[in-house]
């Protein structure tokens, strides 16, 4: 329990912290005053202030925020007095860079975080074979010697290079004998397996979950970035796809997302497995929050960029009551969709394994 809360905290201090740093630091640049820089959602705990600025830890740990003078955000405050270094006073789009600018680190955060570790390991290369991860019991992989931690190379003499070229020529010649050569520290070995027919898909069968062995190539810097912005950007578009399908009712909204308990179970897991790991999940996350803050809803940062291309397209101002009224439906639906996710994540509970 101690390592998945201190990796929960790690998880999302770390993002929360880039996320709003983003906002902050290009809010100063374009000479927009920043009243308050808050890790967590109010009541503040404690802090110091410095300059314009009040640094602070609030109570609620599951966000942050930045305060910007005369902006109409989520503290609903409408005081606006047309001062130069306010929000309300600045062009669309410096407006603009600053809501996008926290999205933006998150997405440079996992970027940078991947292309860490494949400075660290290397990045996956060409394909070489399918890698046994199980074997069942009394299936015809046991019975042709196959173990946990075999590379199958070749089969039926046709040469294996992933998982799912084992498994097709698997799947097509259910009961009958394919010769099969696999490594196994170092040596190489041959068999015999005769594939099972698995009656309600009408396919062949041996027993094992198998998946793609890769090796690892050493890259430099700069191959490195390329790979952690090609990696990431993949994610945001499996991330997307997987909206998609929630949006058309492919997929259901109460198995697909997944809120602080889910993370904090995770964030643990992933621990367990080294920092290495955490990293990498750290990485997910990050595109995730990212992808979701950049969601045109209300009181998001996406929200806010919608009224900004309105404004930016009919070159008028939204009325302040306008946008305090959106701002107020908008946390309504936020509140009551936090609360959904919660419950569900505690509804699940019995398969988080606390």
């Amino acid at each position: 329990m101690l390592t998945t809360l201190l990796s929960f905290a790690f998880v999302l201090g770390l993002l929360i912290f880039v996320h709003e740093l983003g906002h902050f630091v290009t809010a100063k640049m374009v000479g927009i005053k920043v009243e308050r820089f808050s890790l967590g959602f109010p009541p503040r705990a404690f802090g110091f202030k410095y300059g314009d600025t009040d640094y602070c830890i609030s109570w609620l740990p599951l966000g942050g925020y930045v305060k910007m003078a005369g902006m109409i955000d989520e503290s609903l405050d409408e005081t606006l007095t047309g001062e130069p270094w306010e929000y309300a006073s600045k062009p669309v789009w410096q407006k603009s860079i600053v809501i996008s600018a926290g999205s933006i680190m998150n997405f440079i955060t996992a970027i940078v975080i991947f292309a860490i570790l494949a400075l660290a390991h290397g990045i996956p290369g060409e394909p070489s074979g399918a890698q046994v991860s199980d074997v069942m019991a009394n299936t015809p992989a046991e019975q042709a010697g196959l173990l946990s931690g075999d590379v199958v190379t070749s089969i039926d003499g046709q040469t294996v290079k992933t998982s799912q070229d084992l498994i097709e020529i698997v799947n097509a010649n259910a009961n009958v004998e394919l010769a099969v050569e696999l490594e196994r520290n170092g040596e190489v070995i041959q068999t015999n397996v005769t594939p099972g027919l698995d009656p309600d898909k009408n396919v062949g069968l041996i027993g094992i979950q198998v998946g793609t062995q890769v090796e690892f190539v050493d890259v430099n810097f700069a191959e490195a970035m390329t790979y952690g912005a090609s990696y990431s950007y993949n994610i945001v578009v499996l991330t997307l796809d997987a909206f998609k399908k929630i949006i058309v009712g492919e997929q259901s909204l109460r198995d697909s997302v997944g809120g602080p308990i889910i993370i904090a179970k995770m964030a643990g897991e992933s621990a367990k497995h080294g920092f290495e790991s955490l990293l990498a999940f750290t990485a997910f996350i990050s595109l995730n929050l990212g992808f979701f803050n950049l969601l045109p809803f209300p009181v998001l940062d996406g929200g806010h960029l919608v009224m900004l291309l309105i404004e930016g397209v009919t070159r008028k101002e939204i009325p302040v009551k306008a946008k305090m009224f959106v701002q107020k439906v908008g946390m309504a639906l936020l509140l009551a969709l936090m609360l959904f996710v919660i419950f569900n994540d505690i509804s699940r509970w019995s398969n988080l394994g606390f």
